[in-house]
């Protein structure tokens, strides 16, 4: 462990998420990993009681120092530290539902991380899953955790949306819209813009010089017009303007074949047009691995990108691989952020 004199690791807010699924088990296992300790400093932010549940679900006794917002940066160097903000008695927790309760204690968790970071007083966010139910009950205006995000630290900039293997990244040009509404929504600047924030997001996970691939719309990337005229029109004139940028790009290529592509010739990440264009090849590759990371914010912002877990919540068994994974990533994104930062 590294010791204070020369202390490089980062603090990094670890917000609890919805206590009635696999989020407390998540988070104990994230406190006691020794990858986690050798890279970061977390702040955790909770219910020491939930915590506590979480570490004797998953059979861990946990070493922590325990803090409040106004100590916490010097609480201890050798340890994690927690953040305990006393806000649910675990008595009140309905283990696999999605209730008021659970949605009030995960925004508030979520709330206070977003603030430190806001402040710069830790250098990244991370979040164990949430549940988007409980979340509206708590915050009726809750859409996603980017429109939560852009709410609490009043950001106006563009956030997008990332989902992360440790092979091949995921971008996408729209999101959470309807299917019926897609096409209409690209244009030159769009995919260009997203080509842009995706370069750079890939430059500050450690990627000097990230490559590409960006999917076409229709069935075998429009076959010349054939199916539809979206490729032609708008998805190749953007790539040759990134191209002209000096970006690292190419395509259209069908979005069928495009992740074998990416993963055979060496693609950093893939440009999908829509959700689950990207959403079903990044989850068959790697459900228990994925990250999702908003890229975009002045802070990085990731968390796994499964689920609650209902049905295993409480039994031992959840699997800490995506959320070490997400601890990681925001980890090395902040490091070289305060790098880029300390050259400037």
């Amino acid at each position: 462990m590294t010791n204070s004199g020369t202390e490089t690791r980062p603090l990094i807010a670890l917000a609890m998420g919805d206590p009635a699924g696999i989020s407390p088990e998540l988070t104990a296992r994230l406190i006691a990993h020794d990858d986690v300790k050798e890279a970061a400093r977390l702040v955790v932010i909770g219910d020491r009681r939930i915590l506590d549940e979480g570490a004797e679900a998953a059979g861990l006794a946990l070493d922590l120092a325990m803090a409040t917002l106004e100590d916490f940066e010097t609480a201890s160097q050798d340890r994690h530290v927690f953040i305990d903000l006393g806000h649910l008695d675990p008595a009140d927790v309905q283990r696999g539902e999605a209730t008021l309760a659970g949605g009030t204690f995960a925004t508030t968790n979520f709330r206070t991380a977003l603030e430190l970071a806001d402040t710069g007083k830790v250098k990244a966010v991370c979040f164990t899953p949430f549940n988007k139910k409980a979340m509206r009950y708590a915050y009726p205006g809750y859409d996603d955790e980017i429109r939560f995000v852009a709410d609490v630290i009043g950001f106006k900039g563009k956030v997008r949306e990332f989902n992360v293997l440790e092979k091949v990244w995921n971008a996408r040009v729209t999101s959470h819209i309807p299917l019926k509404d897609v096409a209409a929504a690209l244009s030159v600047d769009a995919i260009l813009s997203e080509i842009e924030l995706t370069i750079n997001c890939l430059k500050y996970a450690g990627y000097d010089d990230p490559k590409i691939a960006v999917a076409g719309l229709n069935p075998h990337a429009g076959d010349g017009g054939s199916f539809g005229m979206e490729e032609i029109d708008i998805i190749e004139p953007a790539v040759a303007a990134a191209k002209a940028r000096g970006f690292a790009v190419d395509g259209p290529f069908p979005a069928d074949t495009v992740f074998l592509r990416a993963l055979k010739d060496g693609f950093q990440a893939v440009m999908t047009m829509y959700h689950d264009q990207g959403q079903i090849a990044m989850k068959l590759m790697g459900f228990d691995k994925g990250v999702t990371m908003m890229g975009g914010l002045p802070f990085p912002l990731c968390t796994p990108a499964h689920g609650t877990a209902y049905d295993i919540a409480g039994k031992g068994i959840a699997d800490v691989g995506a959320s070490r994974e997400a601890l990681l990533l925001a980890t090395r994104m902040a490091k070289k952020a305060a790098t880029i930062s300390a050259a400037a």
